[in-house]
């Protein structure tokens, strides 16, 4: 056998080695992750999902309690960030609607109400 096959070998051996300790023998365990974690593309299609059920059932409260899984932020400002990026991704525009009436209604319920006494 010439040096290179020998060199090739190794390294085949090396790389199956690596692989089937990384995936059979110890593979990571990811346990009580929560949605908070999620890179921002996952949020966007969090709250795109959030919103879609908005649409359906009407339910401001039950939305925002989704959002707030996402993190500390409020509700409106989770929101906000995800139509940002869902803009910059390419997201359809039935897509941005539905994120942008959910948006629409969480600003309308954290706008104070005025009443009619002084």
């Amino acid at each position: 056998m010439t040096r290179w096959v020998r060199f090739l070998l190794a390294i085949l051996a090396g790389i199956a080695l690596g692989l089937l300790y990384g995936w059979v023998i110890s593979p990571v365990n990811y346990v009580d992750t929560t949605p908070d974690t999620l890179r921002i593309d996952y949020k966007t299609d969090y709250v795109l999902m959030a919103a879609e059920s908005y649409q359906r059932d009407s339910s401001l409260d039950l939305a925002a309690r989704r959002l707030a899984l996402l993190g500390n932020l409020p509700p409106a400002e989770i929101v906000s960030q995800a139509i940002i990026f869902a803009q910059k991704a390419g997201y359809s525009d039935a897509d941005l609607g539905l994120m942008q009436s959910l948006l629409a209604g969480l600003q309308a319920q954290n706008t104070p109400q005025e009443t009619g006494v002084p």
